[in-house]
């Protein structure tokens, strides 16, 4: 099925925009990144074995014959802990989540990647589950050198893999730091709100000051003039109205697109 072209922006790897790279050319450099996705069951074909499907990737570029793709489906079965012997047969609906997503690991890894796009690749399985996969997936970023846009809405799951994190609202993001840097101490009111709203598994927790953001979240398709959040942010003035922040660097590292920040100056 045909994806619907970018309105607007770029999508760049090492300097390409593969937005406007098509046909073979495209063909070629889709090796270089791969998709884990956010319903590990939904995402493979259940009329195949899971094996077939680790393979499919390698088949269709052509670039290894048949038993040896073979071996290395077998070989990536190994590496994100699963047994050929037991699971390579096997239909998808025969296999837990946490089994059909460790599959889908396998078939984004076996073309061997430089950057590996998991699209809340945790968020439909229980939480041991999740803790089994994360915990996978930060010794595959390891031991394969590779590179991971993790998106997610759980921010203890993005605490517990990301070096670097970026806090999206509306569509615009709002900050990028690292991780101790964001956690520790945030800046922009919306990611400072995020941050209280977790919940804390201690009934003598105080509750946080910042207490509910006001207002309904606008429309993404009719969001308010200048700064998005400022119809929901208890520091908006007039000049977030009438000009949308920039991000901008306020120690080494750490960007906000804030005219008001919670520190730093204004």
């Amino acid at each position: 099925m045909q994806s619907p072209p970018p309105t607007s922006g770029k999508v760049l790897l090492d300097g390409l925009d593969l937005t406007g790279i098509h046909g073979r050319a495209l063909r070629e450099l889709r090796g270089r990144f791969q998709m884990i996705f956010q319903d590990p069951l939904s995402s493979l074909n259940p009329v195949k074995t899971v094996g077939a499907s680790v393979e499919l990737p390698l088949l269709a570029a052509r670039v290894e014959k048949r038993d040896a793709v073979r071996m290395l489906a077998q070989e990536a079965f190994k590496a994100v802990g699963l047994d050929p012997e037991q699971h390579y047969n096997r239909k998808p609906s025969e296999l837990s989540g946490g089994q059909c997503q460790r599959v889908c690991i396998a078939r984004a890894l076996i073309s061997s990647p430089e950057l590996l796009v998991c699209d809340e690749p945790v968020s439909s399985l229980d939480v041991s589950v999740q803790a089994q996969i994360i915990n996978l997936l930060r010794d595959l970023k390891a031991s394969h050198g590779l590179s991971m846009l993790f998106i997610s809405h759980d921010l203890a799951v993005v605490k517990n893999i990301c070096d670097r994190v970026a806090v999206m609202y509306l569509g615009r993001i709002c900050e990028i730091a690292t991780c101790e840097a964001l956690y520790g101490m945030p800046s922009h009111p919306y990611t400072a709100a995020l941050l209280a709203a977790v919940p804390r598994p201690d009934p003598l927790y105080p509750l946080p000051d910042i207490g509910l953001l006001p207002g309904e979240l606008p429309s993404p398709l009719d969001p308010p003039s200048g700064c998005r959040f400022r119809t929901r942010c208890s520091r908006a003035q007039d000049r977030c109205a009438s000009e949308q922040p920039e991000l901008r660097e306020m120690v080494t590292g750490h960007l906000v697109a804030c005219h008001y920040p919670l520190w730093g100056g204004v």
